[in-house]
């Protein structure tokens, strides 16, 4: 029996949240338990495949609740950028479940039961957030799932872990009551409308300096886009086992903060009102100089995940650039880059994480040599390393491009010597990384014992790293729904 679209769309956000049941009765049957995981992953990809294949159709999908308040409805509806980013976030649900598995069980993880059931709920309210019809049901699920990743960032109880959840629970709740709630206040106050609209909701009319101020709000209000001076949670959040970080740095967090910012900007204002917003060209350059801050800390670290940390909050300020940009190639490249960075930098996570069960070493300087006794895993590392700075043959190569040349048609040179400066400092606090592994000097003589990550990690690190290279060659799909975003 064909399911109505409307169904499957309802589906994708009911499973996940429909199998922390299934994880929490089956606590005592480990197997049982990532089982019911797995499986529900597998039916999550298959819905959101199901929902692209009719959105490719041409299918409006739309879904609404019965009206909550005046004019305020729960509403979910696909469009383009939604669909691109559940198409990311269930692929990378199943892969990121399966290296869990490996990693949760090698490293002798306790509290197993809770962290797979926070871990659904959190990738049902991304379904959420990517299928939003309007404000007010983003901001419902944005802060479910900042309240169901806290107890991920906490897993492990320390003081340390306790003290990193604070500051993540405490940075993006302030920002989201303080400014994104007064955002979307306005926003109703201002338009009459909550409801994402191709072009904008605003009148002509409506005063820059009311639009402007609304955008100043919007953008530090989603503190997940980890824009400066709201970007210490990100760092923060890395006393969280390496499979958090992952969901965190690729699948879930930061992608919906930096996906909301562009589907706000794209939707709310549309990019003929951001172009004559003169706050725009403020959080522009801020997004910029958050770009190469965050990079230059990068280089500082030697801790391999506070290094990929920082690394992050400096790429997703690309995507914010993108939006703000208000160009045609921005937002595709922006769009763009949402997946390419996923894949890229969740296989440095899965590989720091590798190291770690394997290798017991965290520190970048304890690394040398270690090439010879991990060879999938750094040659996995050299390969999302590629994507993150941009280089060919990897996905990364065409959002950058985008990005670039959206820069260029705004006529903003500022930004594009920035994002070319920036991919030198990628090459620098990156490169080294896997060079030194596989080429130092300091590698043991003689035979040397292969030890690699358990199977499930190791498994889960090459599909994604080989991801970042089908993605270069085979991007067509991606370019199109970047580009429906504009239509």
């Amino acid at each position: 029996m064909q399911l109505a679209p409307e169904t499957l769309l309802l589906l994708t956000m009911l499973v996940p949240f429909l199998s922390v049941f299934g994880i929490l009765a089956a606590y005592r049957f480990p197997n049982v338990r990532e089982g019911v995981s797995i499986t529900a992953g597998i039916i999550l990809l298959y819905l959101v495949s199901s929902l692209y294949t009719i959105f490719q159709d041409g299918t409006p999908i739309v879904l609404n609740s019965p009206e909550l308040f005046p004019n305020i409805t729960l509403s979910f509806e696909i469009e383009p950028l939604g669909m691109l980013f559940s198409l990311v976030a269930g692929f990378l649900w199943l892969i990121t479940t399966i290296y869990a598995i490996g990693y949760m069980r090698g490293h002798h993880e306790s509290n197993q039961t809770r962290f797979y059931a926070c871990f659904a709920i959190a990738i049902s309210s991304v379904m959420g957030i990517a299928f939003a019809g309007n404000l007010f049901t983003l901001f419902i699920f944005y802060e479910i799932l900042t309240l169901s990743t806290y107890p991920l960032v906490t897993h492990a109880g320390t003081a340390k872990a306790k003290e990193g959840g604070r500051v993540y629970l405490g940075i993006l709740l302030t920002t989201s009551v303080l400014f994104l709630l007064l955002a979307i206040i306005g926003t109703f106050h201002t338009a009459g409308t909550l409801k994402f609209t191709a072009g904008g909701v605003f009148k002509p009319d409506t005063p820059l300096i009311v639009t402007g101020t609304l955008l100043v709000l919007f953008i530090f209000g989603i503190g997940k886009a980890a824009i400066m001076p709201f970007h210490r949670w990100l760092p923060a959040a890395m006393v969280a086992p390496t499979p958090v970080s992952a969901l965190l740095h690729a699948v879930a967090v930061v992608k919906a903060g930096v996906f909301s910012v562009l589907k706000v900007c794209v939707y709310v204002f549309g990019l003929d009102l951001l172009n004559q917003i003169p706050t725009a060209d403020i959080m522009l350059y801020l997004a910029g100089a958050t770009v190469l801050l965050a990079s230059l800390v990068a280089m500082r670290q030697d801790n391999l995940k506070a290094r990929l940390a920082y690394s992050t909050v400096s790429q997703l300020g690309y995507i914010t650039i993108g939006a703000l940009l208000a160009t045609s190639a921005g937002v595709i490249g922006g769009a763009m880059h949402i997946a390419m960075h996923a894949f890229g930098k969740i296989t440095l996570f899965f590989c720091a994480g590798a190291i770690m069960v394997a290798a017991h070493k965290t520190e970048i300087s304890e690394m040398r040599g270690l090439g010879r006794r991990m060879p999938i895993t750094m040659t996995a590392f050299f390969i999302g390393s590629l994507s993150i700075i941009g280089l060919p043959p990897t996905g990364g190569t065409w959002g950058k491009w985008f990005l670039m040349t959206g820069a260029y048609d705004a006529g903003k040179w500022v930004i594009m010597a920035v994002l070319m400066i920036s991919s030198l400092l990628n090459i620098a606090y990156l490169l080294p990384i896997p060079l030194r592994a596989f080429f130092s000097k300091e590698a043991p003589k003689g035979p040397v014992q292969i030890k690699e990550a358990p199977l499930a990690s190791l498994v889960a690190l090459s599909i994604t790293a080989l991801g970042c290279i089908v993605l270069f060659f085979y991007t067509q799909p991606l370019y199109e729904l970047a580009s429906a975003i504009l239509q």
